[in-house]
């Protein structure tokens, strides 16, 4: 009789045993990789390099963006003068056509007068008296008419003149908007970079990253990075909570020196909330030199455009002597700019991620301060 019982399984040797091993240790790394996979959680420390080379893209963006700033505000400026120029330039040239039409006229009629001999018409006239009397006039018209001739000459220099600085102007727009676009695509691509960076962190952790508003810790000194005095800055104290999250409403601090500085706190207060969008000046919306341009400009006063240029547009004040409505200024390459409201405090608008809110001036290198005049 047939038995029926399963056969012993034999022990694998030699190539197959190898195999076997490979197999079951690759399916072993396959699914702990799988159950790993949810989230790119970082490694111990890296959310802390994520953070660095965040703040490091987001601050190269902000310079960028204060040199978009620049340029765009230059380009807006050589259009709107383009543009007077050319309107000049058709006055003036419909000026220079209705004169040279009336010459043309004047010539005209004396062709169809003959031109004859002035001395023979006077011995030919039955009235030598009235003769003279509309020569005399005649003579009037022909020096107004030389008058007219020499007008037709200076406009039509005057039309080639505004014709030249129209042209250099446009030029002078070509190179602004191609140096604004220049700028746009930095700050475009720095921005996607650290977004992407931001998306291997859970939202936790991308809260906690966003919740610190300074730019980085990266030294700027003569060669253009960050520290005012060429030195990094190790304290970066009054950091906030770390859960992205600030207080919605400033406190009230400090006395401004006058009206006007207090208009500009009132008006950077209600902009707290607001999202950073580089390049913006509100009213929905704003960067750090648009905001604090945007508060200036609802007291009466008109700043420039960029970071740059706002630290000299008033009287330069000492860290000492701050007062509400001072402008506040951060790193070696002035590219940050705040609202101060005492105490230590600052509105502004901080980075991508991070809206209009209030902050310690110690969060960040500063580099100066200006009250606008």
């Amino acid at each position: 009789m047939a038995s029926h019982r399963k056969p012993k399984p034999r022990p694998l040797t030699g190539p197959a045993a190898r195999t076997a091993l490979t197999l079951a240790l690759a399916a072993a790394a396959s699914t702990t990789a799988f159950q790993g996979s949810g989230h790119a959680d970082p490694r111990p420390g890296s959310t802390a390099r994520v953070k660095a080379k965040v703040d490091k893209l987001h601050h190269e963006a902000e310079k960028a963006t204060e040199a978009y700033n620049g340029a765009k505000e230059k380009a807006d400026e050589a259009a709107e003068e383009l543009e007077k120029l050319r309107d000049q330039a058709a006055r003036k040239q419909e000026r220079l056509n209705a004169t040279r039409d009336a010459l043309g006229a004047h010539a005209a009629a004396e062709y169809r007068s003959g031109g004859v001999d002035p001395s023979l018409q006077l011995a030919l006239s039955s009235s030598p008296e009235n003769y003279l009397e509309r020569a005399a006039v005649a003579e009037r018209a022909g020096a107004r008419q030389a008058d007219s001739v020499r007008r037709v000459g200076e406009q039509a220099r005057g039309v080639r003149q505004l014709r030249e600085e129209a042209a250099g102007t446009a030029t002078s727009l070509k190179s602004a908007a191609d140096s604004a676009r220049r700028h746009k695509r930095t700050v475009q691509g720095k921005l996607r970079e650290a977004e992407k960076l931001l998306d291997r962190l859970t939202p936790e952790k991308r809260a906690e990253v966003l919740g610190d508003d300074g730019h980085g810790g990266v030294p700027e000194g003569p060669d253009g990075s960050d520290g005012s005095d060429g030195t990094a800055r190790a304290d970066r104290s009054g950091g906030g909570s770390g859960d992205g999250a600030r207080e919605a409403t400033a406190p009230a601090t400090g006395v401004a020196p006058d009206s006007r500085a207090a208009r500009a706190v009132s008006f950077a207060r209600g902009a707290l909330g607001k999202p950073y969008v580089w390049g913006a000046t509100g009213p929905d919306a704003y960067d750090c030199s648009g905001l604090t341009q945007a508060a200036w400009k609802a007291a009466g006063v008109s700043l420039p455009r960029t970071t740059y240029t706002q630290i000299d547009a008033g009287r330069h004040i000492p860290r000492s002597g701050l007062a509400p409505g001072d402008l506040v200024f951060f790193y070696g390459s002035v590219s940050h700019v705040g609202l101060y409201i005492g105490d230590g405090q600052m509105i502004h608008a901080p980075r991508p991620g991070a809206p209009v809110r209030v902050a310690p001036i110690d969060e960040m290198p500063f580099s100066g301060a200006t009250r606008p005049a």
